[in-house]
């Protein structure tokens, strides 16, 4: 595939994952979008999945070979499970856990907060609850 074509699709698979359109993320998976992969921005089509709560699609990403502890973005995003804890989308942190997401890994390359931290300031006691019983260590500092 040349460069310009999986530039193209790369694009077209974020924008489709931000959405939760399944059908066309399903689309650009057979037509050869990697689903590892970043847009312009640098965001990752997963991130961009999880941090709208599009489990659905988290599913159909992470069973197409996106890894699921791969930050998305420049600095203004971060992991998957960050964002997804961050808006209390419990279902979807239970699929990025299921398929071997760190629990503890701090956005922002290890500086940032971490999926506890996140869940905890929104006040999100079931998606924290979730991350405590998927390995999630609360910071005793």
């Amino acid at each position: 595939m040349n460069r310009r074509r999986r530039k193209k699709l790369s694009s077209r698979l974020v924008s489709a994952a931000t959405f939760g359109d399944t059908a066309a993320v399903d689309a650009l998976l057979r037509a050869g979008a990697p689903a590892e992969t970043t847009d312009a921005e640098g965001t990752t089509p997963l991130y961009a999945a999880a941090v709208n709560g599009a489990a659905d699609t988290v599913r159909r990403l992470l069973a197409a070979g996106a890894a699921p502890d791969t930050e998305s973005g420049h600095g203004a995003e971060g992991t998957p499970l960050c964002g997804a804890a961050c808006w209390g989308h419990t279902e979807t942190v239970r699929e990025l856990l299921a398929h071997g997401a760190d629990p503890d890994l701090r956005e922002d390359h290890g500086t940032g907060r971490s999926p506890l931290d996140w869940a905890a300031a929104g006040f999100h006691t079931e998606t924290a609850a979730v991350l405590l019983t998927g390995g999630a260590r609360p910071d005793t500092e």
